[in-house]
């Protein structure tokens, strides 16, 4: 990650960016969309989570579909605009998007698990990079029907696709920084997957 180390007149567009970055990955739209169509507090049912996987156990498959847009979008959105603010701002925008997305402070700092924002933000910030783990996440999906074996192979994979289809630190270093808080985010999963206790995806009800 850059480390700005100037005066304030350097560093203030970077907390700018950072704060907004932030502020636009932390909107829940999980929660929100189910709220809105009438499902009541998604943190209430299955996994207590706020992302598409849980907004899926409403069976409302075309809501996940948004969450997971929505999520992915926010992301992108994030990335999209700062690039045109240099590498670093890019980079920035980028973790505290994500950072956003997993603590909102809306929520008291309990947000969702990251992997749609995690690809809207890759397929944003490096594209083959994101393509490379969006086909890993869904090839480990259909084969297992685990989502959340899928997230942590995609999330493990990740850097290395960085590092193999850049060539350069930043993105993957950016990459290894999400990846990394995605694996942290599941360590439950890990548990309920090691005990073979773990739901697998369900499309209806």
């Amino acid at each position: 990650m850059p480390e700005p180390m100037g005066g304030w007149s350097y560093q203030w567009p970077f907390i700018l960016g950072a704060a907004l970055a932030y502020l636009l990955g932390s909107i829940p739209f999980g929660l929100v969309l189910t709220r809105l169509a009438g499902y009541g507090d998604i943190r209430t049912i299955g996994s207590g989570n706020i992302g598409a996987t849980n907004v899926l156990r409403t069976g409302n498959k075309g809501l996940a579909l948004l969450t997971v847009l929505l999520d992915a979008g926010k992301g992108a959105v994030a990335v999209l605009i700062a690039e045109q603010f240099g590498p670093d701002m890019t980079a920035y925008a980028a973790a505290f998007a994500f950072l956003g997305h997993l603590f909102p402070v809306w929520l008291g700092f309990k947000g969702g698990k990251g992997v749609a924002t995690a690809g809207g933000i890759l397929l944003a910030y490096a594209w083959p990079v994101g393509a490379a783990a969006a086909a890993t996440w869904l090839i480990v999906a259909v084969l297992t029907r685990y989502s959340s074996l899928a997230a942590l192979i995609a999330a493990l994979l990740a850097p290395l696709y960085a590092w193999l289809l850049t060539r350069e630190f930043q993105p993957t270093e950016v990459v290894a920084f999400l990846a990394v808080l995605i694996i942290l985010r599941h360590h439950a999963n890990i548990r309920r997957l090691l005990r073979g206790g773990e739901s697998k995806i369900r499309l209806g009800k």
